[in-house]
């Protein structure tokens, strides 16, 4: 009986601890103005005063905070002591706290723009095995502007300077075979086992390696080299005939490294993905990385190719080297730029005449290259400098100011994408070279199109997210080799670029309110019949490419739109008519 009644009082205050463990204060409110109360009332309490008014910044939410963290407040008679705490925020950058939330706001903006989260985001991303799936375009591109080269010279050097899971390499391994020498190299030890164990996958050999890949019996279909070293040491220690650098963020560190070893005729492609400060998100750090001044304008996306192209340019310089530029791509996530080395004085002289400012008018957004010798005001053929107090102009740059692809050289990447069977980039590729002779879509004939779409070019690469799962590698993206295939294409030039008209228009920015405009397409015939060139844009579905100014493009522009009052007027009385002809016995 006595052991019955001391299990009934052990059990007792274990209820009662339970009960009293039940109670929680609120972690942003004291203990004397929020009690502890059940789970649901203090969920009530967090939902209706903290979470409510939070202010959101990167996937961090900020509640409001009533905790002493601040100075009193004085109370009407100057007393501290009779005041109260300030509501506040806790910012996520710094361990400042600030009362307002719009005051809050604006103080994240000032850390964006100083670029102090990219800092942060950077090791985030260093210390990890990365692969992004939106860059698939990207690896496209770089894969058949590297197909190209290799049909002019046989066997290519090149360098994967940052694998990350290694997957451009591989790629260039398992469909170029013996064409190129390929060796990927990463900084991260994760990183090199990682790239190591997608070899393995995908039955390629590491160059030095001791384990077999994928079984003794398995042939090992290519070869690379992994190294473990910085990207700016191994492009000083060798020469290579192709170099892709791919950074995280911008790739201005790594130019000079690449251009010292370079090879003569030698392509080198690069990747920039700082969108914040390449679009005129961050207009300090653009100065810090690229020595640009830009603003954000219709065609800013045009203009970060361009200022990609000018550091480019200016690091060729230096090693007395020359560039021609045959593929510049800006998109939604990235910037790609490809360019040909020319080595010598006289090229590196002629690559930076094409160094040059922009002249841009915020009002109308006219704008054009300044030339040595030109004032400011008489270069802009708009009028609004004379019409409006004030200035409206504005110098932008150092920009490139040359042409931005090379139609031979597109082609023959167009070529290259179709035999080995990479249906997503043929249309943007197409676009490419109507965008280059500045004429609109054609008729492409390359063979026949229904080819079977792959996934990822047909290489099995190992992430951390995936863990130890892994397929079998896809045979299907393999290069019919034969005896035949070097004899396609011999060793040629490109083809000189086609001067295209620089920048573009958007339809949309200058349409003319009140009146409804043509569509895209019926509007670029209306631009060739009055004797423009004119073709599509990558860079803004809404562009239009054309060598008429922006006067001349509003004039055809208003010339065929037609006011909304009209169309409404005839719509209301097609409807009339309608319902008197359904009214009718």
């Amino acid at each position: 009986m006595n052991k019955i009644e001391k299990c009934e009082n052990v059990s007792q205050r274990k209820v009662d601890k339970v009960c009293w463990a039940g109670r929680k204060s609120c972690p942003l409110c004291p203990e004397e103005k929020f009690k502890a109360c059940y789970s649901h009332k203090l969920r009530r309490h967090l939902q209706n005063l903290h979470w409510k008014v939070f202010a959101e910044f990167e996937g961090f939410r900020m509640c409001i905070c009533h905790l002493p963290c601040r100075n009193l407040k004085p109370g009407i008679s100057g007393d501290q002591a009779s005041g109260r705490h300030v509501a506040h925020y806790h910012c996520v950058v710094c361990s400042v706290t600030i009362a307002r939330k719009t005051d809050m706001i604006s103080h994240l903006k000032r850390h964006v723009n100083k670029g102090e989260t990219e800092a942060r985001a950077g090791n985030q991303r260093a210390s990890d095995t990365y692969f992004n799936r939106k860059m698939k375009t990207n690896r496209q591109l770089v894969f058949c502007s590297l197909a190209v080269l290799a049909e002019e010279r046989n066997p290519l050097e090149c360098l994967d300077a940052f694998g990350a899971t290694g997957i451009m390499g591989l790629q260039w391994a398992k469909h170029l075979r013996n064409s190129v020498k390929v060796t990927i190299t990463d900084i991260s030890d994760t990183c090199v086992k990682m790239i190591k164990e997608n070899c393995e996958l995908n039955n390629i050999r590491v160059d030095g390696g001791s384990r077999p890949p994928r079984g003794n019996d398995a042939q090992p279909i290519a070869t690379v080299e992994v190294v473990k070293m910085d990207a700016n040491v191994i492009m000083h220690l060798r020469p290579f005939d192709y170099i892709h650098l791919d950074p995280f963020g911008t790739a201005v560190n790594y130019l000079d490294a690449a251009f010292r070893n370079v090879r003569n005729m030698g392509i080198i492609s690069v990747t920039s993905t700082d969108t914040g400060s390449l679009y005129a998100k961050s207009p300090n750090v653009t100065q810090r990385h690229y020595s640009c001044h830009i603003v954000r304008t219709e065609y800013y996306k045009e203009l970060a190719a361009r200022m990609v192209l000018a550091s480019v340019a200016r690091a060729a310089a230096r090693c007395n080297k020359g560039m021609e530029v045959l593929l510049a791509v800006a998109l939604e996530h990235f910037v790609l730029v490809v360019v040909r080395v020319l080595r010598g004085p006289t090229q590196a002289d002629e690559s930076a005449k094409k160094l040059r400012k922009l002249v841009h008018c915020q009002w109308c957004e006219e704008r054009v290259f300044l030339k040595l010798g030109n004032m400011v005001d008489d270069t802009l053929p708009c009028n609004c400098h004379g019409s409006l107090p004030g200035k409206t102009a504005v110098l932008l740059g150092p920009l490139w100011s040359g042409p931005l692809f090379n139609t031979g050289f597109l082609r023959r990447m167009l070529s290259a994408a179709v035999q080995h069977s990479m249906d997503d980039i043929q249309p943007l590729v197409k676009t490419l070279i109507c965008e280059s002779e500045c004429t609109t879509l054609k008729s492409l004939v390359h063979g026949s199109s229904a080819l079977t779409n792959q996934v990822e070019c047909g290489v099995v690469i190992k992430t951390l997210q995936e863990g130890g799962e892994a397929g079998p590698s896809d045979q299907s993206g393999k290069r019919k080799l034969g005896e035949e295939s070097g004899n396609v294409l011999k060793k040629i030039k490109p083809d000189a670029s086609l001067e295209h008209p620089p920048f573009y228009y958007s339809i949309h920015r200058h349409s003319i309110r009140g009146m409804n405009m043509p569509k895209l397409n019926k509007f670029l015939q209306y631009l060739t019949e009055a004797g423009f060139r004119v073709s599509r844009t990558h860079f803004d579905p809404t562009g239009v490419r054309t060598d008429a100014s922006l006067q001349q493009f509003k004039s055809v522009l208003t010339k065929y739109s037609v006011h909304t009052c009209t169309t409404s007027t005839t719509t209301h009385t097609h409807t009339q008519t309608s319902v008197s002809t359904e009214s009718t016995p």
